[in-house]
């Protein structure tokens, strides 16, 4: 596990969350733990490390 942080695309305040390195590649919906509106995060791990993140509203 790894922590990453990011800004959320709905309140714009710095949130972070724990990334599972094990796997390659992952898709979820989490809230904002600040605004709790729900955000699509995508990620993408190679050798357990994070190569791509992307967090984007779902409106």
């Amino acid at each position: 596990m790894d922590e990453h942080f990011f800004q959320c695309p709905y309140c714009w305040e710095q949130i972070s969350m724990l990334v599972d390195l094990s796997q390659n590649h992952q898709s979820y919906i989490e809230d904002c733990e600040i605004c709790c509106n729900p955000i699509q995060l995508s990620v993408a791990i190679d050798n357990h490390e994070i190569v791509s993140f992307e967090a984007q509203n779902i409106e």
